[in-house]
């Protein structure tokens, strides 16, 4: 079991986070702001895959006016991400977000970060300080030499004073770095001088197999810590593989209960079907199950009937045929070919089970 740091508690919405509630998973709409309709259609998607924060970039003045539109018809918490203007951070905050991202360094002088402390104030509005090693202050890279985590740590400690020395607590920080061992230290590192919740990510990750692979590096080293309140995994293009592969980090650490597991074998020679297939069709009919249940899709009579056995639902195929398990058991023999539509059947009567035996 992961015990988490202590942390300040602030909230987005009706959303938690830090003070021991469970880490949630945001993510970004890429789409252009002001073009509401395929934003909306993003951001459903985004709702639909699990994501319980949704952060939008505001540019300019239509895509603040947009803001009011989708707060309305979003259930989930909506962020604003302010860069360079404090006028679009008060736009944003009068259309009713839930949350700023801003970077007090670009946003300008004092009195515009405490016209902005003073309007998230009066709607109790949390700010997260968004530190980036692609834009740190150009003097704090001059003494260290460049966006190593020292330099992170201290830019995001420079933001924090100032909002508090603007009376504002309302905080939570992020550290973020494109490369692992930067970002770890970083967060390690101001964890020990704050109790603000933190926002993890690696930032530009990449796309793909590298992107994920980074940021569960990072994220799983933190987390395993009790370092982190919520996170964003970062890749280059669509964003409902942001969600999907946060809210698997949870689930492999243990801290995201709910939703189906699938096992699967990385098949070898002895596997004569075609599994491949049969888990991503199962991924995907059974991507709306939410009680919290291990399936095993096994290729072969090595480990299949083990694995198979040990999970809610099992499947351990073999020749033509395969055994179909359930908490234990084998409840029948089904051939290759219905094997899918008898698998997906018993998991949703097992999972309505579960739900009813916790009525």
């Amino acid at each position: 079991m992961i015990d988490g740091r202590k942390t300040r508690p602030v909230f987005l919405g009706h959303l938690q986070i830090g003070g021991g509630a469970p880490v949630s998973v945001q993510s970004m709409t890429k789409t252009d702001t002001r073009n509401g309709e395929a934003t909306l259609a993003q951001a459903r998607r985004l709702e639909a895959a699990g994501c319980q924060v949704i952060r939008m970039a505001v540019p300019d003045e239509e895509a603040a006016d947009r803001l009011s539109f989708y707060k309305k018809v979003l259930s989930v918490p909506l962020v604003a991400d302010i860069h360079f203007d404090h006028r679009l951070a008060l736009k944003a905050l009068e259309a009713g977000v839930d949350g700023l991202r801003i970077n007090p360094g670009n946003i300008g002088p004092r009195w515009k970060v405490g016209e902005v402390v003073a309007a998230a104030r009066e709607r109790r509005v949390p700010i997260r300080i968004g530190v980036n090693a692609g834009s740190l202050e150009k003097d704090i890279l001059e003494r260290y030499g460049g966006p190593n985590p020292k330099a992170l740590v201290e830019s995001a400690l420079r933001h924090v004073v100032l909002l508090e020395d603007l009376g504002y607590r309302e905080i939570k920080v992020s550290l973020k770095a494109s490369g692992v061992e930067e970002t770890v230290e970083a967060y390690k590192a101001f964890s020990q001088l704050r109790d603000y919740p933190l926002h993890l990510g690696v930032t530009e990750a990449g796309v793909g197999i590298p992107g994920v692979v980074k940021s569960a590096a990072g994220m799983a080293i933190l987390l395993a810590r009790g370092i982190g309140d919520t996170l964003r995994v970062s890749l280059t293009g669509d964003p409902v593989p942001e969600v999907e592969v946060g809210l698997e980090i949870l689930k492999a650490l243990g801290l995201r209960k709910g939703g189906i597991e699938i096992v699967s074998c990385p098949t070898c020679g002895r596997c004569a079907w075609d599994l491949v297939a049969m888990v991503e069709e199962a991924r995907k009919r059974l991507a709306g199950v939410k009680a919290p249940l291990k399936v095993a899709i096994m290729g072969c009579e090595v480990n299949g009937p083990g694995e198979a056995r040990e999970a809610h639902v099992g499947l351990a195929g073999g020749k033509g045929s395969a055994l179909l398990f359930a908490k234990g058991r084998v409840v029948a023999k089904v051939n290759l070919a219905s094997a899918l539509d008898a698998l997906v059947d018993l998991v949703k009567e097992t999972a309505t089970e579960e739900v009813d035996s916790e009525d």
